[in-house]
């Protein structure tokens, strides 16, 4: 992988590549580059290509307007002045695995992945650069993939550019194995797959939503899922990714009518069942965030080749919300 000189920066970056995802076509460069930088403002993005550090199939294009076709190679040197402006923070996180080539974190609820505005300083961008200060000079301080604030459970962050590349490459050919256990109200009879896109909410612009108008530039949104447990007016599902959209479980399962417990933006309120004895509902009201949790990541090591998979339980939030449900949740 080739280095090269920042002219806004003296420090050396490395270029990264990518190939553009065909779900992208049509869409202009600055747009392109926001799908693999979301947590960078536009602005910034824009001022990358307008000092050439962004190149489609070895072509440098100097117009954030610029579309794409989808497949070419986006080749792009990131300004380190980006993770600089973010600040190291001791912060506590658990690191489940880490070799010389990446972290699995175990994230904790609560815990915002990516600074962004009301998360400046507690963000798990932030304790990893307090413990990983080489982490400064990778795009998004190495974190490959993210979890909601309030999902909790595995994620890999890349320890270098040769890795980052390659754990981004498996990412984008869909080679991760990232399994999840979902907590829905209501009862399923069977396992299915949901494949509906996915796009920008139209009037709540925090949510997500699935959208049918090929108008909206919806994305591909894949979902496998199979009954982990039944119970009378909830189901515990064990869920497969195949694609990674922002909120794509909670949005498919909502939009089957199956919303994860507890989730904020995406389950019908008033989904309580009734007649709860006292247990039960304080265990259920206590419980305020989406029963989701990232149970099981596997993915090829960059230096050695080698196929690994990690698990990790439910943290004890979700394990008493679960056990409450298997001792009192009565058919009604």
């Amino acid at each position: 992988m080739e280095k090269s000189s920042l002219n806004n920066d003296s420090t050396e970056s490395t270029e990264l590549e990518f190939v553009v995802d065909e779900s992208l076509a049509g869409e202009r460069l600055d747009h392109v580059l926001l799908h693999y930088f979301p947590e960078l403002s536009r602005s910034r993005l824009q001022s990358w290509i307008k000092n050439q550090q962004v190149k489609l199939n070895d072509t440098v294009f100097t117009k954030p307007k610029q579309r794409v076709v989808g497949g070419e190679v986006l080749a792009v040197v990131p300004s380190l002045l980006d993770q600089g402006e973010w600040k190291a923070v001791d912060l506590d996180f658990e690191v489940h695995y880490e070799d010389d080539d990446l972290l699995i974190v175990n994230k904790r609820a609560g815990l915002v992945v990516h600074p962004a505005p009301g998360h400046y300083q507690d963000t798990l961008v932030n304790g990893l650069l307090f413990r990983y200060p080489e982490l400064r000079k990778l795009p998004r301080a190495g974190i490959v993939h993210r979890l909601d604030k309030d999902t909790t459970g595995l994620l890999v962050v890349a320890k270098t550019p040769e890795s980052h590349k390659h754990l981004v490459d498996q990412l984008q050919r869909r080679e991760f194995d990232r399994e999840y256990l979902a907590l829905v109200h209501h009862t399923l009879v069977a396992g299915d797959t949901i494949s509906l896109p996915i796009g920008r909410h139209q009037q709540v612009r925090k949510k997500m939503a699935v959208i049918m108008d090929e108008r909206a530039n919806a994305k591909e949104a894949i979902t496998h899922y199979r009954i982990e447990q039944k119970f009378p007016h909830f189901t515990l599902l064990r869920v497969k990714l195949e694609t990674g959209r922002t909120h794509q479980i909670r949005v498919h399962l909502s939009h089957i009518n199956h919303s994860i417990v507890g989730d904020p933006l995406y389950s019908v309120r008033n989904l309580k069942p009734r007649r709860m004895n006292e247990e039960f509902s304080e265990v259920f009201d206590s419980f305020k965030r989406q029963a989701l949790h990232a149970t099981c990541l596997g993915l090829v090591l960059p230096s050695s080749g080698k196929k690994m998979e990690w698990r990790v339980d439910v943290p004890d939030d979700l394990n008493r919300l679960i056990k409450a449900i298997d001792k009192y949740d009565i058919p009604h």
